[in-house]
């Protein structure tokens, strides 16, 4: 069997100190595997956010011990961890946070611009035949203000996907989108993941979101309460 994309052992994280210390997290493992799609549940306040930047290598952890790939991150200088999470996490956010000034293509081009430093001619077809698997090609031209908000998400998803991640962080991915958009939504992260096999961990409130995901992960008061695989 193989190792799995990600695993956290025993993560806790504490802010601030003394009698205003806050404990967030208390101990979470977790491990997602390879071509996963797991749906993390939990209310406001529960660490769901927390656990999810620390997964994203955007936040420490107090203690603990977090591996990606065979990759200790948690000892990793920042320069490290800006470099490996731009070449293998990629994110989805509740709202698409698109430049409004670029155009769908360019959005989806940004993360290989930043990494390569300039723009090429491999990433401009790359992205292209993103915005072709996530049905945009008819608007690869169009700036963002120009793209409804259903649209606006599938140009998130083909940014998210450019540098070819192992894994994907949804958080709240269909939160902003009315019913037919989300399930449309939802129909093609679910496709990207039978077919190219990318892990995701989708964040969300909505229980027929979850429904959709092959594992339910339950966070609440900072502790894994329930870990649960669909039945096949």
């Amino acid at each position: 069997m193989s190792a799995p994309v990600l695993e956290v052992r025993e993560v806790h994280k504490v802010y601030g100190e003394g009698a205003t210390a806050t404990h967030v997290l208390k101990g979470v493992s977790l491990a997602i595997d390879r071509g996963e799609m797991v749906a993390l549940i939990g209310a406001s306040g529960s660490g769901k956010s927390t656990l999810l930047n620390i997964l994203g290598t955007l936040a420490r952890p107090t203690s603990g011990q977090v591996t990606m790939l065979g990759e200790d991150l948690t000892r990793a200088d920042d320069d490290t961890l800006t470099e490996f999470r731009n070449r293998h996490i990629g994110f989805v956010f509740q709202f698409h946070h698109l430049l409004p000034d670029f155009t769908a293509l360019e959005n989806v081009m940004f993360p290989s611009a930043v990494r390569a430093g300039r723009e090429r001619a491999q990433a401009r077809a790359r992205a292209a035949a993103l915005l072709a698997q996530v049905g945009l090609s008819e608007r690869a031209d169009f700036r963002a203000t120009q793209l409804s908000g259903g649209q606006k998400q599938r140009v998130a998803i083909a940014r998210a996907l450019m540098n070819g991640p192992e894994l994907i962080l949804a958080d709240e991915p269909t939160g902003n989108l009315d019913r037919q958009n989300a399930m449309q939504v939802m129909d093609l992260l679910a496709r990207i993941n039978r077919e190219s096999g990318t892990s995701f961990l989708i964040s969300t409130h909505d229980e027929e979101i979850a429904a959709r995901c092959g594992r339910r992960v339950v966070i609440s008061d900072g502790v894994i309460a329930a870990d649960k695989r669909a039945a096949r």
